[in-house]
């Protein structure tokens, strides 16, 4: 028989919160993927061959209505023209995104964290190191997630809060989450 300490099954349950699925018809804007990538920085680097940008100093990425900002980032795109982006920041500026989700006019996905990577192929956010990630409607917060690693599945609707490796059961909770309820019209569309 296993028993488990009140602290572990509070961290158990929140991992279990965190976990589960967004029932949003919305997705990210699918117009994106049509647009030019635009990039500046303090030095940019590109081997036009290899589909390889590296940027150093105030990085900012625009594709669309994608925006990621850091201090430095890395970009790989595939042969289909689907980008990586791997941006970090510095203890002084956390590395950003944010896109437009498709559906209602003023919703965003907007993330903070000391590195982001985006995969444009697989719509798949990671924003680790202090991360936190909330989707807006309006400029209103609809669902808030804060933890030390956060992933974002856009194509299953789908947010996970990893804690670091190194955690342990006595440690306080290291995710939290507020999620705001679905409305059934939403849900029916």
């Amino acid at each position: 028989m296993t028993i488990i300490h009140w602290q572990q099954a509070r961290i158990l349950l929140g991992f279990f919160v965190l976990g589960l699925s967004i029932a949003s018809p919305a997705r990210a804007e699918k117009a994106d993927q049509d647009k030019p990538v635009i990039l500046e920085a303090e030095k940019v680097s590109v081997n036009d061959v290899k589909q390889i940008y590296d940027l150093n100093g105030q990085v900012l990425l625009i594709k669309g209505s994608i925006i990621v900002t850091g201090e430095d980032g890395h970009i790989t795109v595939d042969p289909q023209g689907y980008e990586f982006v791997d941006v970090i920041g510095n203890p002084n500026e956390v590395a950003s995104f944010r896109q437009r989700r498709e559906g209602p006019a003023d919703e965003f996905m907007q993330g903070r964290g000391a590195q982001v990577t985006y995969d444009a192929k697989t719509e798949f956010l990671t924003i680790t190191g202090d991360a936190s990630l909330k989707r807006l409607l309006n400029m209103q917060m609809l669902d808030q997630l804060k933890g030390w690693k956060i992933e974002y599945d856009d194509v299953k609707q789908y947010y996970r809060v990893i804690p670091p490796k190194d955690a342990k059961p006595e440690d306080p909770p290291l995710a939290r989450a507020i999620l705001s309820p679905r409305r059934k019209a939403t849900l029916e569309k």
